[in-house]
């Protein structure tokens, strides 16, 4: 579709600040296609080896493009984005990077999986030695200005947004996002061409992509966090198998999280010979980790699904 206004992906920043200048000012009901740059800045690409990884300058990733002022914002209103379509770059990349992740002490070494896809989103993509993810494109890092001044790193998720990295932040679903600041100074970035939820390793399929959205305004909202609302099912696109389902229980819902991820891995491992940081790779970008109990005390359950799909 044509949208009312394009921001390129030059027009990036890192981190939150109500001090960086708009780019753009649009009007509740406008369309914007923003192009974005992917998660480490342009420092990775279709060619990338581990040599590249290991050499990252973390001051560099999660740019966001932006920000977006948005007529009639004020504080107390929410700012409601409505995720239009996607057109995806064909390529990402999935990493193993030392210090992060959720079992970043089982996996101390960097490792890299480059991806390719059918632009389309019509088959999913192959992973080495085996197995293929559908992809479902969506935005990782989507977020509003802060009241606080100065400048705010986007890696943690915030009440106005932020990395938040819900993977139905994708076509058909609005966000709602608090408002802290006049024109509420809208940015995204790090999009994602398939994750599963949880994130496990810290990466997804991180692509460079470009992103259509509709900005509208909720007066007088008074979200106290971030909140959205899907147009229709969110995992029918991989529920066609089934899944294998690992579990943690026990009184601390990480160690459950852990052990739940670990034994998926291990099974993983044992069905397909592949190395435990690919399986570690592979459970991040398609399977899901829930919390499927948290009342029955001393002990919480938490699982981990993995559609069959992917390993046919």
């Amino acid at each position: 579709m044509s949208c009312n206004h394009t921001i390129h992906k030059h027009h990036h920043h890192h981190g939150w600040d109500n001090s960086i200048a708009p780019a753009l000012t649009v009007k509740p009901g406008e369309t914007v296609e923003i192009d974005t740059v992917d998660s480490s800045g342009g420092q990775l690409s279709a060619t990338a080896t581990l040599d590249d990884l290991k050499a990252l300058d973390f001051g560099k990733v999660n740019p966001v493009t932006g920000p977006i002022h948005i007529d009639g914002a004020e504080p107390g209103d929410a700012v409601a984005i409505t995720f239009l379509d996607f057109a995806p770059s064909g390529w990402g990349w999935t990493a193993n990077i030392p210090g992060f992740g959720l079992l970043a002490d089982a996996f101390p070494d960097p490792a890299l999986h480059i991806w390719t896809y059918d632009t389309s989103l019509g088959k999913p993509a192959a992973f080495s030695p085996m197995g293929a993810v559908a992809m479902k494109p969506f935005v990782g890092t989507v977020g509003l200005a802060l009241a606080e001044p100065g400048l705010h790193s986007v890696v943690p998720p915030r009440r106005v947004g932020g990395n938040l990295d819900i993977r139905d932040n994708s076509k058909g679903t609005t966000l709602y996002l608090p408002v802290e600041v006049a024109g509420g100074l809208l940015s995204l970035g790090d999009t994602h061409a398939a994750q599963g939820d949880g994130e496990i390793c810290g990466t997804a399929i991180e692509s460079p992509m470009s992103v259509q959205v509709k900005i509208d305004l909720v007066k007088d909202a008074n979200y106290p966090v971030p909140r959205l609302e899907t147009s229709g099912p969110v995992t029918n696109h991989i529920d066609g198998m089934g899944y294998q389902v690992t579990t943690g229980i026990g009184p601390d819902l990480m160690q459950a999280s852990k052990d739940a991820v670990s034994g998926m891995i291990d099974w993983i491992c044992q069905a397909t010979k592949m190395s435990a940081v690919e399986a570690y790779m592979l459970c991040s970008v398609a399977g899901d980790l829930r919390i499927s109990e948290i009342v029955d005390m001393p002990n919480w359950t938490v699982s981990f699904y993995f559609p069959k799909s992917v390993l046919g």
